[in-house]
């Protein structure tokens, strides 16, 4: 770690130069050797900087919607090209490009905090190692070191023996005990936030790899942390605790203010939403009326969160407009009483037992319908001929009635003379 640390020894200086302007301010309060001095001043750092990568945050919630949205189009890539990775390559590069996409932007906080982070550590090691460094003097180095938080020295480690621990003016107890909640606390948060990301803010309708990578790492990165953290002195467990607790509390602002499509998070805030629009009559709030906006724009391509908002504000005699507001409509409220009398009309499906039943019956009673007017109709046809006249000079043989096979029944028409 301590190498890994000196590679980013150039930003020691800015680092350094932070933390002592921060504590000059807490100092003047608290104390200039109190732990909350200096405990403070590491907070204060670490909100700074991310303030400074908000934008960097935006993107990366951006980023990571694409990523779920093209799952399924990266998967049929990776289907049809699976025997050729260079042109599976260039399908998936050819991808996000058209939409914008850049899978690292996911990662651009963590990278963009972490020389910052290797910083924080070099300069805490020096105050171990009694080391000038960066704007930090002899005087602030006594400082520091005289510094404790509930009992544990800023530079103070887990994993210190105890004569180290004692040099800094501690017990070996007071650090483990101390750093081991830290520790815990550090995880807890991680896989909190995590946990609120997959459950809520994730798009339930696509079933995509992407979900289960995300599930599984809600699993490994806090215990990474867990074991990661009995190196970290005490200071940099403050910075990375503060960081994750920031991390979770603008998370669940996004997933408040601007849920994915599809998720549950969405439904909640939807649902608000129309509480509010019920209340007030329109809809309060530019996030709001973007969220409408945005809605309006899909059409006929809006999810069903989506569809059964419009539906409500229609039972409401309103109407959502492209700027974001919405109006009195009758026609909306005509709309949604007609569909609503057209589900209630549609019949219920029958059982497979019952359809075979009523196909029986059916058979049956044409079966039976069409031997009883075969039968009236032949009694007819019987009773005609009998009332027929019969014509007068010829015999009632039985050889004369009976037609011939072949010939027409009834009365023959005479042949032509040439054919006799």
């Amino acid at each position: 770690m301590d190498t890994i640390a000196s590679l980013f020894s150039f930003i020691t200086w800015p680092v350094s130069w932070v933390i002592v302007q921060f504590h000059t301010m807490y100092g003047a309060i608290f104390g200039p050797d109190t732990g909350w001095a200096w405990g403070l001043s590491i907070v204060s750092l670490v909100v700074l900087i991310r303030i400074c990568l908000i934008p960097l945050f935006v993107k990366q919630i951006k980023s990571t919607r694409n990523m779920q949205v093209l799952q399924p189009k990266m998967k049929a890539i990776q289907e049809r090209y699976k025997s050729d990775k260079q042109r599976q390559s260039e399908e998936m590069m050819k991808l996000y490009k058209e939409t914008g996409t850049n899978p690292l932007s996911s990662c651009l906080p963590i990278l963009a905090q972490s020389p910052f982070f290797f910083a924080l550590y070099h300069v805490l090691s020096a105050i171990a190692s009694n080391k000038k460094i960066g704007v930090i003097d002899q005087a602030l180095l006594d400082s520091a070191r005289q510094a404790h938080i509930f009992g544990a020295p800023l530079a103070a480690k887990f994993m210190d023996s105890e004569e180290k621990v004692q040099a800094l003016g501690a017990s070996l107890m007071d650090v483990r005990v101390v750093t081991a909640v830290m520790i815990v606390l550090m995880s807890a948060s991680q896989f909190f936030t995590q946990r609120q990301l997959m459950t809520k803010n994730v798009d339930l309708t696509v079933k995509t790899p992407y979900m289960q990578q995300q599930k599984m790492l809600m699993y490994i990165f806090p215990v990474i942390f867990a074991v990661m953290g009995i190196n970290f002195p005490v200071g940099v467990l403050v910075y990375w605790l503060t960081t994750n607790v920031w991390t979770m509390g603008q998370q669940m602002y996004v997933i408040n203010q601007n849920p994915t499509p599809g998720s549950k998070a969405q439904d909640q805030y939807l649902t608000r939403l129309l509480k509010s629009v019920t209340a007030h009559g329109e809809v309060r709030g530019r996030t709001r009326r973007n969220t409408v906006k945005r809605i309006v724009a899909k059409g006929p391509d809006r999810n069903d969160i989506e569809r059964k908002f419009v539906t409500g504000l229609a039972k409401l005699g309103l109407a959502a407009q492209e700027d974001g507001t919405v109006i009195k409509s009758e026609t909306a409220v005509a709309e949604a009483e007609g569909g609503a009398a057209q589900r209630r009309q549609q019949p219920k499906r029958q059982t497979k037992a019952k359809r075979q039943t009523g196909t029986a019956q059916t058979g049956t009673k044409d079966a039976d319908s069409t031997e009883s007017g075969s039968k009236t109709s032949l009694q007819k046809r019987d009773a005609a001929q009998d009332e027929k006249p019969k014509p007068a000079g010829k015999p009632a043989s039985g050889s004369s009635r009976q037609a011939k096979s072949g010939q027409r029944k009834g009365p023959q028409r005479p042949k032509h003379p040439s054919k006799k």
